[in-house]
Parts: C-alpha cells; structure tokens; sequence
C-alpha cells in the first residue's frame, strides 16, 4: 500500500489515481499508523509553502515524514512537498522548512516573455543516472505549475533541471528520497513511467 499524505494540500487526488491506475493500491491519510505501515509514502501538494508547514505540523505530519526518510523507506514528494524538504523559501520569510536538504526555494525571476507562474510543459535535462528518470529520454516534456523554484545547495543530488528565466533545479535523489518540481501524475506517458518507477524501487 502507498501513503499519500492529507495534509488539506491542492492535487492530492490526481496522484492517488495515478496510483491506481498503474494497478497499485494507494490511500490518502493522515493516519500517523496508516502511514508507518505504508510500503511507500508520497508527499504531493499545490500551494504556499508557509501554509503547507503549518498544515504538516496541525495534522502532526512533520515527525512521521522524518521517520519515514530515516527509515530508509522509498519516500516521494511532488511540487511543494518538494520545496517543504529544504530550509526555506523566499515565498515565506520567516518559515523553516523540514531541512532533509540544505538548499532555498526562491521565486522565479520576472523575464520578458515568460509568464510566472510557470504553467505549461517544459523539458528536462537529465544531470546523471536517476532510478525515477529509468527509460526516460533527453529532453522529455513534463508539467509544471509553480512560481517558486528550488535551488539546491548540494548540486550532487540534482537529477533533471529546466530553464524557466532561470537555471532550476527540477528533481533530487538521494538514497531512498525522490522528489520533483513538476507533476509526473499530470505527465502523461511520460509521468506514468516516472511513477511506475518509484513504485518498483
């Protein structure tokens, strides 16, 4: 069973059907016990970072997604759950981050040309070998919805970036912890594999 994390966070139902839909079965919980059970835990989410902290420590969620990366358990998070695994953002001065990277999220810088928020598709370049990229081409298109971008201090955990007005840093991976700034589960064939992926590790 995977554990998607409630955490009253936009997108979270698209990513539990794409789960189900590659033919596993998926929850979305807030259930501290449902989640320690769980094979695998996802961390999705749309919206304002500061809002997202504070929804993770109302629903006492902070703890349980510490334990579940320290326990070596196979851990995803998707476009603001993967800004909440660094130190803070320049969308919420003043709020600490879960801190399981070092590294800022900071707002994409206004250019001519370019609509920010960023929605739409771009593609990816692939930094190095990635278990969630297996199978995936140069340069695939993936969705993205986001005005804040991740600028990792550790670049050796960066698997993919894209331009968008700046250089950004579009997924990590470390050890047993994956995350993406755009939504495999709005990707298409593209985001499927990427999913299937995670759930074969």
């Amino acid at each position: 069973m995977i554990a998607v994390l409630d955490y009253d966070a936009g997108n979270t139902g698209s990513v539990v059907k794409a789960i189900q839909a590659l033919g596993q079965d998926a929850v979305l919980t807030r259930d501290i016990a449902t989640i320690k059970s769980a094979e695998k835990v996802i961390l999705p989410g749309v919206g304002v970072f500061g809002d997202a902290m504070e929804k993770l420590k109302k629903y006492e969620l902070v703890d349980v997604v510490h334990e579940t990366i320290n326990s070596g358990k196979p851990f995803m998070a998707i476009c603001v759950g993967l800004q909440l695994l660094f130190d803070s953002s320049e969308e919420s001065p003043g709020v600490k981050g879960l801190s399981v990277f070092p590294g800022q999220i900071k707002r994409i810088p206004a250019t001519d040309g370019l609509k920010v928020p960023q929605i739409g598709w771009n593609s990816l370049h692939l930094e190095r070998d990635s278990r969630l990229f297996k199978g995936i081409k140069e340069g695939a298109f993936v969705y993205f919805v986001h005005s804040y971008y991740l600028a990792a201090k550790d670049e050796g955990i960066v698997t993919a970036t894209t331009e968008y007005g700046t250089h950004i840093h579009a997924a990590v991976e470390k050890d047993n912890v994956f995350a993406t700034q755009f939504h495999p589960e709005k990707s298409s064939e593209v985001g499927l594999t990427i999913l299937k992926n995670f759930l074969e590790i």
